[in-house]
């Protein structure tokens, strides 16, 4: 069973709060960034790379590749999967990717979105999807830095 210590929904995927204060709250020593577009995308991969400190490795990969690969790695590799989306990770649990626990980080403002804390906004689809991942059995916890509480994400619903 892959070693996931973390996984976190970040708009942003990878930056100086995922790439050195979560990294190192989780004790991670790789990052899965699991985005479809993302896995395509050479530049932003390179400006994800930027921000991380000297051995912590990253991949790139489509949702696809991570529910075809993550069960492969080794019991070293101490797995941080970052996701923009709840439909990311509610596929990657449908996909057998063995998440119990989602911290919610940055879900940014947008028209139509409601927001249920500091920086997280929902609209219907993002609180379909939540509830979808709570049926499955996965907590969900929003919490934007490792020094702040975490708090059910399901109570601000």
């Amino acid at each position: 069973m892959p070693n996931i210590v973390l996984s976190r929904i970040d708009e942003r995927l990878v930056h100086g709060q995922v790439g050195v204060q979560w990294v190192g709250f989780a004790d991670a020593n790789i990052i899965v960034v699991v985005n479809d577009e993302v896995a395509q995308d050479s530049i932003q991969q390179n400006l994800m790379e930027m921000v991380l400190a000297n051995g912590i490795a990253i991949r790139f990969w489509t949702v696809q590749k991570t529910i075809d690969t993550i069960h492969k790695a080794a019991d070293r590799q101490r797995i941080l999967l970052v996701c923009k989306t709840p439909k990311e990770f509610r596929q990657l649990v449908e996909g057998g990717v063995p998440i119990q626990n989602i911290n919610v980080g940055n879900m940014h403002y947008a028209e139509g979105k409601n927001q249920i804390a500091k920086t997280v906004s929902v609209d219907a689809t993002d609180v379909e999807e939540f509830n979808q991942l709570k049926a499955l059995g996965v907590t969900c916890t929003v919490q934007g830095v490792p020094t702040e509480n975490a708090t059910d994400l399901f109570t601000l619903l």
